[in-house]
């Protein structure tokens, strides 16, 4: 039996790199930085370079890895390939047949968000569940679905884009990817920013909102606080967020639903609301669903690629 894999997680910035034992403890993690010049096309042979370099340091023969998993930021279908990554400045590209080519090892890919839920299913904050939904609120609404204990990346590798769903038709302002009104606009820092604006511009409240920068921390502090004004902009954020988790509920009937991201920072208190807008909103069977925090942090990402080979 092989005895360790490598999870991979490619960011725009830097790439995160982890030796993991096949049963899921991680040996050691280390991070190389992105080189995104001339489309990206030293990405995958410095992922390559690197983690040879790690088997010859410890002695590890190609014999003894089970594969390299690797997550990114795009749309990658369940064969590996990604029509574009615009962070990476990728265009077409098959990643799991490029790796193996470049390492002589098993090599499977999929998107960051998808693998950031599947390493939480796997020894994060759903340990242990089968059926699971991750929200990583950041600067975006990204997310994952595990059904089965698979992810599920559909036909065009956009499962799980739930900060895409459509929760304000009417909202006159575009979504980056175009589309007006998606949950992302509302649930993710930057959403939650704006709504805030809009509070503070609607109202002539006094608030601690005003003596600052405005920022999702600022918001959750304030709250915390007992500020009525930022009382208002975290329930009209809750609800727009566990009114979303309902209706994805309704498909999965997931046995936990995570919160990760930045914007998760605020901790409990932002779960409570969240479940609180959830439960109003959800289908009976679904209504006792609990809503977590992700206990992973950074790590879920290299995690949920080694889970991809291990």
């Amino acid at each position: 039996m092989k005895k360790y894999c490598f999870g991979i997680d490619v960011g725009g910035t830097s790439i995160k790199c982890g030796l993991f034992c096949v049963d899921g403890t991680l040996e050691e993690k280390w991070e190389i930085p992105t080189n995104t010049e001339n489309q990206g096309a030293a990405i995958l042979p410095d992922i390559a370079a690197s983690i040879q370099a790690k088997m010859r340091e410890k002695g590890i023969a190609k014999e003894n890895v089970a594969g390299v998993g690797i997550g990114v930021p795009g749309p990658v279908n369940k064969d590996g390939e990604i029509p574009r990554a615009v962070n990476l400045n990728w265009g077409y590209k098959h990643i799991s047949k490029e790796m193996e080519a470049l390492t002589g090892l098993v090599a499977k890919a999929g998107n960051d968000a998808n693998v950031a839920a599947l390493g939480e299913a796997w020894k994060g904050g759903a340990a242990g569940a089968s059926q699971v939904i991750l929200a990583t609120l950041g600067t975006g609404v990204g997310g994952g679905i595990i059904i089965d204990g698979k992810i599920v990346s559909g036909a065009h590798g956009a499962g799980g884009e739930i900060g895409h769903a459509n929760m304000e038709p009417e909202e006159p302002e575009s979504c980056n990817c175009g589309n007006h009104g998606c949950l992302e606009q509302m649930a993710s820092a930057t959403g939650i920013v704006r709504l805030a604006r809009q509070a503070l511009k609607e109202s002539g409240q006094d608030s601690l909102l005003r003596k600052g920068e405005v920022s999702a921390k600022a918001v959750f502090d304030a709250y915390k606080e007992g500020d009525a004004l930022a009382d208002r902009v975290v329930e009209r954020f809750a609800a727009y967020l566990g009114r979303a988790l309902a209706i994805f509920a309704c498909v999965v009937d997931p046995e936990v639903i995570l919160l990760g991201g930045g914007v998760s920072r605020a901790g409990e208190p932002l779960v409570q609301a969240v479940q609180r807008e959830y439960k109003k909103a959800a289908f009976s069977p679904c209504k006792d669903t609990p809503i977590k925090l992700a206990a992973l942090g950074n790590d879920a990402g290299i995690y949920g690629a080694a889970k991809l080979v291990c």
